[in-house]
């Protein structure tokens, strides 16, 4: 490997060819100061706070340079702290200032947002240059995300995380110069747009420009009225990510602790695993599975069990809708389960349940709207409220409760029990193993192999061929709606053929997902956090009492009283679905 030699602040440093100056010195253990780059997102060195000094053969390069784009050369020595990079920063913070509301106050991103920690440090005083500040209207029409362009600062993130990672270009920058802003076409509202729900924008987002639509009030009304029973689940990934927000390493598991803080929300709130319906989706999934296959269905099978791959297919591939597996999202089922048979078990009004689902994702606020999914007739929401993790962290920061100190409880029977298949589901690759751990079973008694490794990681796209009782199946893995085209692409060219596909909208999965934990930049650009949450979801998989969906205690009993078997008529009318093509527009 060709490499280059150079000093940063006077500190030698051997870097690989092709790495830039932001790149070689982290090496150093120097960290420069960055607001628009965002490692594998956004590289374009547009907000000018990375700026450094340079010298090349003992000689001031002119001007400063932009260290994320700039290469580091032979023999280059780089300078990230003198009077005039520091000047240059802080006048840049200042302009940057000068046009965004400071509401710092009521901000969901206070203390915790890139800009407000930048103006700390160097010192800011807001108000040095004062001018006529653009006023935009703040696009709320979405179920799921709220646009605030005062509050933004047009590093592009959001924009390179729709257009690059996602493929979905939603956003773009409109007009120029002083009155240039992030927005949809024809500036219109994101309501109006094809956009998929994902969050990634939010997640990109250094300030609190983009957010998730709230509804933390809803649930605080729900708990204080005493007409409502509320009840509370949490998906798998949500254990591994929760703990972040109180300060906790990246990976903790933290659900002992968090079933102990959502019970002490209020009076008489319950809190149940949607782990457990992750493994009825898998029952439900893995029987469908076999069924195509023995029967001639439409192959491959695409997994169902998230929102914004759904609405992407629904809206850019609505050919590929009949591969879609029927089954309802494990959100969707556990409001399902919770409104039929938890009600009629209980003899309780399913009118009277307020069903809240805590989720990793912005898309499930909008799974929530979807008329495909009201029971009763069509006279009410299965699931009432989606939070995401950032909602319930900041409903338990609201309640006071020291969630770093509390002890662990376990959620509420009957739905307390699951196996490391439903856990793993947080993570890319999880669905499909948890669905390869059960069709394997069934399709040959005595099959022993329990870990499918083969399609877990961070690959692009991961493609394997297990043979099971005689069959041979061909899957395929990827996470991220840019990956998600590149596979639909082989498929619908014949180059690919697989009989089940496990697609994530989200890089990396739900662990990842647009309703997560806010980390630095720091920790984004420098850290494999993906990898550390991951972790958290496979160690307590390796460690349950049962791994394969069909084992658990919970989802027979359900079965036994209420759906009969996988596949059979009660289960389909509540536990399946269907979906619609989209085009061009949102809803």
């Amino acid at each position: 490997m060709e490499t280059v030699n150079l000093k940063i602040n006077n500190i030698p440093v051997e870097v690989p060819k092709g790495y830039t100056i932001l790149q070689a010195a982290k090496m150093a253990n120097i960290e420069i100061p960055t607001l628009c780059y965002l490692k594998d997102i956004n590289c374009i060195g547009a907000c000018r706070v990375c700026m450094v000094e340079a010298k090349q053969n003992g000689r001031p390069m002119r001007g400063l340079l932009a260290a994320c784009v700039y290469p580091a050369e032979e023999g280059m020595e780089v300078f990230t702290n003198t009077p005039a990079v520091i000047k240059s920063r802080k006048t840049t913070i200042e302009l940057l200032l000068s046009t965004h509301h400071k509401k710092c106050l009521s901000c969901v991103r206070n203390n915790n947002c890139e800009l407000q920690k930048l103006a700390l440090e160097y010192g800011i005083d807001e108000d040095r240059f004062m001018t006529e500040d653009p006023i935009y209207d703040i696009d709320d029409q979405s179920p799921y995300i709220v646009r605030d362009n005062n509050k933004c600062v047009n590093c592009m993130r959001c924009v390179a995380a729709c257009k690059n990672v996602q493929t979905v270009s939603v956003i773009g920058a409109i007009k120029r110069g002083f009155q240039v802003h992030v927005g949809s076409a024809f500036d219109k509202s994101l309501d109006d747009s094809p956009c998929v729900g994902c969050g990634q924008c939010i997640v990109s987002c250094p300030v609190g420009a983009l957010t998730e639509k709230p509804q933390e009030d809803k649930v605080w009304d729900a708990i204080a009225d005493p007409d409502k029973e509320v009840i509370f689940f949490t998906a798998p990934s949500i254990k591994a990510t929760l703990g972040e927000s109180f300060g906790m390493p990246i990976g903790t598991n933290v659900e002992g602790k968090m079933a102990a803080a959502v019970r002490r929300l209020g009076e008489g709130v319950k809190i149940f695993n949607m782990d457990f319906t992750a493994d009825l989706t898998i029952l439900e999934e893995a029987n469908e599975l076999i069924q195509r296959i023995q029967t001639g269905g439409t192959l491959p099978m695409f997994t169902s069990c998230c929102p914004g791959w759904v609405k992407f297919v629904e809206h850019y591939y609505p050919d590929f809708i009949p591969n879609l597996s029927t089954c309802k999202s494990p959100q969707a089922m556990f409001g399902a389960v919770l409104k039929g048979y938890y009600a009629q078990k209980n003899g309780i009004d399913p009118n009277k349940l307020f069903v809240v689902s805590v989720i990793p994702c912005t898309a499930k606020k909008f799974e929530c709207t979807r008329p495909q999914l009201r029971s009763g007739d069509g006279d009410y929401d299965d699931v009432d409220v989606a939070l995401t993790t950032r909602e319930l962290a900041r409903m338990i920061r609201r309640a006071h409760i020291d969630f770093a100190d509390l002890a662990e409880e376990d959620y509420d029977a009957p739905f307390n029990k699951a196996s490391g298949g439903g856990v793993i589901f947080g993570a890319t690759g999880g669905v499909l193993e948890a669905a390869l751990r059960t069709a394997a079973r069934t399709l040959d008694g005595d099959f022993k192999k329990v870990d499918f490794e083969e399609v877990r990681g961070p690959e692009e796209i991961r493609t394997v061929t297990y043979e099971v009782a005689g069959i041979k199946i061909n899957v395929a893995v990827t996470s991220g709606l840019g990956n998600a085209r590149k596979l639909l692409e082989k498929i619908k060219s014949g180059e690919a053929d697989y009989q089940m596909v496990e697609i994530m909208a989200c890089p990396g999965g739900c662990i990842n997902g647009g309703g997560q934990p806010l980390q630095s930049d720091s920790v984004r650009n420098y850290v494999d956090y993906k990898a550390l949450r991951s972790k958290a979801l496979y160690d307590q998989d390796k460690n349950s009492e049962f791994r394969c969906s069909d084992e658990s205690p919970v989802v027979k009993m359900v079965y036994d009283e209420f759906f009969e078997a996988p596949g059979k008529e009660k289960a389909h009318k509540y536990l399946h679905t269907s979906y619609v093509p989209r085009g061009n527009k949102m809803k």
